[in-house]
């Protein structure tokens, strides 16, 4: 069985790499729709040996009723189309912030909480790049020991922030004053925030916190983040202390580790932003107990931002939901979101 699939946002690196994902998983599609805005309309994409031409997105479209929608377009565009698709029978994953603190919305980490995919009511939500990893590497965590308490600093890269940390780095980098910014503070040669509200946090700390608890299913999990951006282009890397509730086995969470799905334990060095590029695994390394407390752990964590933090996420939900045979027109819910 093939699929109608519209990637909205198809021109963006996230989209782009969704197509490449796709190709890559050989995902069955039979027909594909390469959706952006109107001032992207007309660009062509090659993907899978021919050229497709990029349409604007609009309400008719979304009335077309396709089998899929992966959204990777903004907030904005999203909490406007995408429950346009799914009222016409198109099941949504969307990438952006819009959805994923909506408690009838599921937020989904195939490896985590897969089976929350099977809830949706039209609309999944693909969680922050900086959580899925986080994530992924606590799961097993969880499952062996318990875990009381999170700790995590993450190190991410200016795509994180889309083609303007892109920009401004690379203005910056060639000498030059950028012309876009997502940061008053010089990226390059520098360590920054996100941008702080007045309460000390930032959106993207918050996001960590909260949309961990949702995956996790533990909304009384104690976790504090604090995010930094780096001057590098690819990945995200995590330094991430967790405190459990009984004593930690090393051997056994290794042994844990090196089966998991998802997970990829380095132990003979340590993995980096630059040597995980491009890859779909989550990363693990620098694992060892706390000397202080036997019933903590502290890990090393980095996954690619763009692929595992987003696209390959986004298709790995996909790829769930046809395993239970969830994307066939019988199974849809379509008019079930708002």
């Amino acid at each position: 069985m093939s699929y109608r699939v519209a990637i909205v946002g198809a021109t963006g690196l996230v989209g782009r790499t969704m197509l490449d994902v796709l190709a890559e998983r050989r995902f069955p599609i039979g027909e594909v729709t390469l959706l952006a805005s109107q001032r992207s309309a007309g660009t062509t994409i090659e993907w899978n040996g021919r050229s497709h031409r990029v349409e604007a997105l609009t309400p008719a479209i979304a009335e077309a009723g396709f089998d899929l929608a992966l959204f990777s377009a903004g907030s904005a565009v999203s909490k406007e189309y995408a429950p346009l698709f799914a009222r016409h029978g198109t099941i949504v994953v969307d990438n952006s912030s819009a959805w994923r603190a909506d408690p009838n919305v599921p937020l989904v980490v195939p490896e985590v909480n897969g089976h929350r995919a099977l809830e949706h009511r039209g609309i999944i939500a693909n969680p922050n790049c900086s959580t899925i990893q986080l994530a992924v590497a606590l799961a097993p965590i969880e499952r062996l020991f318990g875990i009381e308490r999170v700790v995590v600093a993450t190190y991410q890269s200016v795509s994180g922030a889309g083609a303007k940390g892109v920009a401004q780095l690379d203005a910056e980098l060639s000498g030059i004053e950028p012309t876009v910014r997502i940061s008053q503070h010089p990226l390059a040669h520098n360590a920054v925030f996100h941008p702080i509200a007045g309460d000390g946090w930032s959106e993207e700390e918050r996001k960590v916190m909260s949309e961990l608890r949702r995956i996790m299913e533990r909304p009384d999990m104690a976790v504090v983040a604090t995010c930094v951006r780096l001057p590098f282009y690819r990945s995200h890397a995590e330094a991430v202390w967790v405190e459990c509730r009984t004593t930690v086995e090393l051997d056994a969470l290794v042994e844990a580790y090196r089966t998991a799905p998802g997970i990829e334990l380095q132990t003979d060095d340590y993995p980096t932003p630059r040597t995980v590029s491009g890859t779909d695994a989550v990363w693990i390394g620098r694992v060892r107990r706390d000397p202080s407390n036997p019933c903590a752990v502290v890990l090393w964590i980095v996954a690619d931002n763009v692929r595992k933090g987003a696209a390959t996420n986004a298709v790995q939900i996909v790829e769930l939901l046809v395993r239970h045979n969830a994307l066939s027109s019988s199974q849809r819910l379509a008019g079930a979101i708002l």
